[in-house]
């Protein structure tokens, strides 16, 4: 178990290092972890997260003004762990732990921590279950890396960040995605469960080595966070080491671990709530979550489209330089899609203006967006379909009159496809 020989009798001695690396640790992980946000959904509970935020991140730029300078403006998170707010973060952090463990280690003398490092083991568990299992629910899905569209099949290869290749790379197989998802729901399963949670560390660090591989080697700005669940996977494997080196490295019998029990009955019974509240919060209301989204997206109304597929511009009419007009146009299945063009009135990406629309059937119109969300067009087209090859786009782009005639090209794409042989001999 996790929980193995750290909690033996009350008077286990516990040595001067070993106290301050489990002070310094029990500091860090509390602020990493941050329990106190973990239930910001609750309406009460979102409070103190949101005042907590305000407070750490009056904490963060004030240290980094006067003790970091880890940049002059430090660029939020914004789903990256990999900022420079991330970095100034995690040096307000250790700067945290070293003088709290500092303080703790004057005024704290008793002789071990084994209560107490049995509950931060918990903390530690359960935190990295969380992330286990919402990783490897949208996996399930297909929901975190998708299938290249046709814009990113039209994209030379060379043009690709590591990233977004990497990204193509998991989403073009869904059973691989799936079976992803899969390996980190097995470790989120079996960390829930204390006699399974020596399993569960060892499923969750493969894991989430794989996951700090693929970050570091591919330039996926979330390598501070899989570093930390990589740690943190394997931080709940040390109460156990000595047991697990006897078994594996030195061929030695050990000893079944110790188990810690809640003596009282309101405390085992507050334990099992609990952890029914958690599976109820951290999986089962996900994986519903998740399920109502495919559903939705698979079987919900269709926006109205203007075409799908890949369209070369027959004709360009417009006062505009060499670079601004448009060499082909694709349209996705959803409203949206992009422009060989290096105008940036549109979504820059790979040599690509990438744009949103919506039509209007009735009025022959289409209004060009930055964003789906925008509520204001970028310009607005009308448009005319002589047949299903070919389109007409008439209006004005930055005031100037334009007319854009679209033929449908029959652009293969071996990789969408989604090719398998058995028999590999000439697939190369």
């Amino acid at each position: 178990m996790v929980n193995a020989n750290v909690l033996s009798a009350d008077a286990d001695q516990w040595s001067w290092w070993r106290k301050l690396l489990f002070r310094f640790c029990c500091i860090y992980l509390i602020l990493y972890t941050a329990p106190w946000t973990w239930l910001s959904d609750v309406p009460v509970l979102q409070l103190i997260g949101e005042y907590y935020s305000k407070i750490e991140n009056w904490l963060v730029n004030l240290t980094n003004t006067y003790i970091f300078h880890v940049k002059d403006v430090l660029v939020p998170l914004n789903g990256s762990g990999d900022t420079s707010y991330g970095y100034a973060q995690i040096c307000l952090f250790v700067l945290l732990a070293v003088t709290g463990t500092l303080f703790w280690t004057i005024f704290d003398k008793r002789r071990n921590y084994n209560t107490a490092y049995y509950w931060l083991l918990i903390l530690v568990r359960y935190y990295v279950a969380i992330m286990a299992l919402s990783y490897g629910i949208i996996k399930l899905f297909g929901q975190q890396m998708i299938f290249p569209s046709l814009s990113a099949l039209a994209t030379p290869l060379g043009d690709l960040l590591p990233m977004r290749f990497s990204w193509y790379f998991v989403g073009y197989s869904t059973s691989y995605q799936f079976f992803s998802g899969a390996v980190e729901m097995v470790a989120g399963l079996l960390l829930l469960f204390r006699r399974t949670s020596t399993l569960g560390g060892f499923v969750a660090a493969g894991v989430f080595l794989n996951v700090m591989m693929m970050n570091l080697c591919y330039d996926i700005p979330v390598k501070l966070f899989s570093i930390h669940l990589f740690a943190f996977s394997n931080f709940l494997l040390l109460g156990d080491a000595k047991r697990l080196l006897n078994f594996f490295i030195f061929n030695r019998p050990t000893q079944p671990s110790s188990q810690f029990t809640l003596q009282k009955k309101w405390m085992r019974t507050g334990q099992v709530v609990l952890k029914i509240a958690f599976v109820t919060l951290f999986l089962v209301k996900p994986l519903y979550g998740s399920y109502q989204n495919t559903m939705g997206s698979n079987g919900g109304s269709a926006l109205k489209k203007l075409a799908t597929g890949f369209f070369t511009v027959d004709q360009f009419q417009g006062n505009v330089v060499d670079s601004l007009r448009w060499k082909d146009v694709i349209f996705e299945t959803n409203n949206s899609g992009s422009i060989q063009t290096a105008d940036t009135l549109f979504r820059q990406r790979y040599r690509r203006g990438y744009f949103s629309y919506s039509l209007d059937s009735l009025n022959h119109t289409v209004a060009f967006k930055k964003f789906a969300t925008d509520t204001a067009a970028l310009f607005t087209m009308q448009y005319s379909m002589p047949d299903t090859n070919h389109i007409v786009l008439r209006g004005k782009i930055r005031n100037d009159s334009s007319i854009v005639a679209l033929k449908r090209q029959n652009r293969h794409f071996q990789l969408a496809e989604r090719q398998f042989h058995w028999l590999s001999e000439a697939n190369r």
